[in-house]
């Protein structure tokens, strides 16, 4: 009787292991194709799909600053097999938008993947190339100077400068960052903050010009070279990030079996490789970890929106 049992304890955990994934992992994504969103997707969706065997599909899903991607995982149901990429847009929407999900109670954290440099770029036209100079011209031209965004840190980044320049700026919405530059090179906007590793291509080719990266200071990457916004306006840092989320309903088990799997994926030498030529800094970690860092950083970009003025429409 003991090694029937035994028997079929091996079996249960055998059939519990092989729960997730049981069929195609839909990736949503909250931005157009081609940002540096749907680029880390991509990257961790093919990961997946060679390390469990199970399709990985990746669906854009563009629009309100994220929130169309946010609330269709936030339905997917129960069984771990939809899964939503972030980026700050998800805790900084409530800001800016009364229809934004509570993203403590309306999703669930499963990973923080990885941290990103951002850095403000302009269109070689545009005639300032300090951030000195950019505050001046906002202040000169109230509500001339156009800064583009999708969401998330690029606008808190665009509502810093407003603030400190004092005077009314443009902010252009786009349904991804990749679209924000793509108005950019052709000279539609002014400004835009982007993250580094999609920016320096760019930026080394003439078609954009960077004028400050917004890391707390000066390091050795690919734009290590650029002033750091801080230099001009104390405490000015935004440091984004990519995470996964999921539907709340979906069973603690399958968070943490999802978070096991994505954490190992993000030790592949080739994911690796892939991650740190792109400028971002792989961190994984626990739900538990990630939590704490959208409630830090709500909190954080809260305070600053607030500050400069920003209530939810």
């Amino acid at each position: 009787m003991k090694r029937i049992a035994w028997l079929l304890l091996v079996i249960a955990f055998g059939a519990r292991a092989q729960e997730w994934p049981t069929k195609p992992v839909r990736w949503l994504v909250p931005f157009a194709p081609g940002g540096p969103a749907d680029v880390v997707t991509r990257i961790l969706a093919a990961a997946l799909q060679e390390r469990t065997g199970q399709p990985n599909v990746v669906e854009n899903q563009p629009g309100a600053g994220g929130n169309i991607a946010h609330a269709a995982a936030a339905k997917a149901g129960t069984d771990g097999h939809t899964v939503v990429f972030v980026v700050p847009s998800v805790i900084t929407n409530p800001f800016y938008m009364k229809a934004s999900l509570d993203p403590f109670k309306d999703l669930a954290p499963v990973i923080h993947l990885d941290n990103a440099s951002m850095v403000l770029i302009a269109h070689p036209a545009f005639a300032p190339t300090t951030v000195k100079d950019v505050l001046g011209e906002i202040k000169a031209n109230p509500g001339r100077v156009s800064c583009g965004s999708s969401g998330a840190l690029p606008s808190v980044g665009c509502e810093l400068l407003r603030a400190n320049a004092g005077a009314d700026m443009i902010l252009v919405m786009y349904k991804g960052n990749a679209p924000a530059l793509n108005a950019l090179m052709a000279g539609e906007i002014n400004l835009l903050f982007d993250v580094v590793n999609i920016a320096v291509g760019h930026v080394k080719s003439g078609r954009v010009r960077a004028i400050a990266s917004t890391a707390p200071k000066r390091d050795s990457g690919p734009l290590g070279d650029v002033p750091v916004m801080a230099e001009t306006i104390p405490g000015f840092e935004l440091v984004t990030w990519h995470g996964v989320m999921l539907s709340p309903t979906t069973p603690q088990r399958l968070v943490e079996r999802i978070n096991r799997e994505l954490n190992a994926v993000l030790q592949r030498p080739e994911v690796r490789e892939r991650f740190a030529n792109s400028g971002l800094q792989i961190t994984g970690g626990t739900p538990e970890d990630f939590a704490a860092i959208l409630r830090r950083d709500y909190d954080k970009y809260g305070a600053a929106l607030r500050a400069a003025g920003v209530k939810p429409e």
